[in-house]
């Protein structure tokens, strides 16, 4: 199985580069720009692997993804290169739709003519998976689930720009008949998550006994989901789901903002403890503009057709994700230095 994978050096790509390199055997090859969050020591524990390479190069680079693929010949695209920060899209749309967008739109077209000329058995065998978000279905109130036959309703220049690159992948498969499946996730942490999302975030600032910076009063509500559970799901979607089709990944572990800040705090103070708790560098902050109220996955479909389960829940995951931030700062600490220190993003004066 030859499978090439977009944003292969970032959180969520490079887990799934990772896996599938040392738990399924396939031969990957993977496209990254390696933007700001893009960072190949997340890689180095399979960066000689004889299986395994890279190319740096942008998705919205037509002529490149086309020579990529022809040279490569995959069985398989894996695409989850995207910009995916919504704070940085409040204050930065334009990145978000060249990539999302047009970066979408660049590797459907050099796939579609890789694929028009491939054999019938591997043109049979063939698979896109175009890998989403939750948010592009909008604001959830206080009862009801995301599912798949859920209509879209973005909220933030980030979500619109990944509702869009979904249409044009459901279009490719529509008008062209390219084997695409989409699959949308709930909010993923784990290890080798950019410093600039809420976990990594939190942990961090506790760790320096900075403010732990909390939108508004903390109660929009999340469902997360532990990146090797996701990506689990992801190889699984791409061998056997249906085309055409979506598929919901959640990890149905729902919590506020201030439980998972919270829960963080507590984790610290058995692990790290300090004079007073880490709950009092707690600092409510100025609500994100546009911030949806509650995101919630259905998974059953994905969970009854698929046959898979989330292995961690929200508390062993996050208890390990913390460990992890602890004992890993050779990964962590230079981001903290060079790349992102923990400002703030995405306010409208920035806009």
């Amino acid at each position: 199985m030859r499978i090439l994978v977009t944003g292969g050096a970032g959180f969520i790509g490079s887990a799934l580069v990772r896996h599938l390199v040392k738990n399924v055997g396939a031969e990957v090859l993977n496209v990254d720009k390696l933007t700001y969050a893009g960072n190949l020591e997340s890689l180095k524990e399979i960066e000689g692997a004889s299986n395994y390479s890279f190319l740096q190069a942008d998705i919205c680079d037509l002529p490149k993804m086309s020579w990529a693929i022809n040279t490569f010949m995959p069985d398989r695209i894996m695409h989850l290169a995207a910009e995916s920060h919504v704070d940085r899209s409040i204050s930065g749309a334009s990145d978000f739709v060249q990539t999302n967008v047009m970066g979408t739109f660049s590797l459907l077209e050099s796939a579609r003519h890789y694929w028009n000329e491939l054999p019938s058995a591997r043109r049979e065998a063939f698979r896109f998976l175009h890998v989403s978000t939750d948010e592009v279905y909008g604001s959830l109130g206080a009862e009801g689930l995301f599912q798949e036959v859920t209509a879209y309703d973005p909220s933030s220049p980030y979500s619109a720009s990944k509702a869009a690159s979904d249409h044009l992948a459901v279009a490719w498969y529509r008008t062209y008949g390219l084997p695409v499946i989409v699959s949308n996730c709930s909010n993923n942490y784990g290890p080798f998550h950019f410093p600039e999302k809420l976990i990594p975030l939190i942990i961090l600032n506790a760790l320096d006994g900075k403010p732990l910076p909390v939108y508004g009063q903390g109660v929009n509500v999340r469902d997360w989901l532990y990146v090797e559970d996701h990506v689990r799901a992801l190889d699984l979607i791409a061998s056997r789901g249906k085309l055409g089709e979506k598929y919901n990944v959640g990890g149905r572990n729902e919590r506020r903002n201030i439980d998972v800040v919270r829960r963080i705090c507590s984790l610290m103070d058995e692990l790290r403890p300090r004079e007073n708790p880490h709950s009092d560098l707690i600092a409510y902050v100025a609500d994100r503009p546009g911030h949806d109220a509650r995101y919630a996955i259905d998974a059953t479909k994905l969970e009854s057709e698929l046959g898979w389960r989330a292995q961690e829940s929200f508390d062993s995951g996050i208890e390990r994700t913390v460990r992890w931030y602890l004992e890993n700062e050779w990964w962590w600490q230079p981001l903290r230095k060079s790349v992102y220190s923990g400002t703030r993003l995405g306010t409208l004066k920035d806009a």
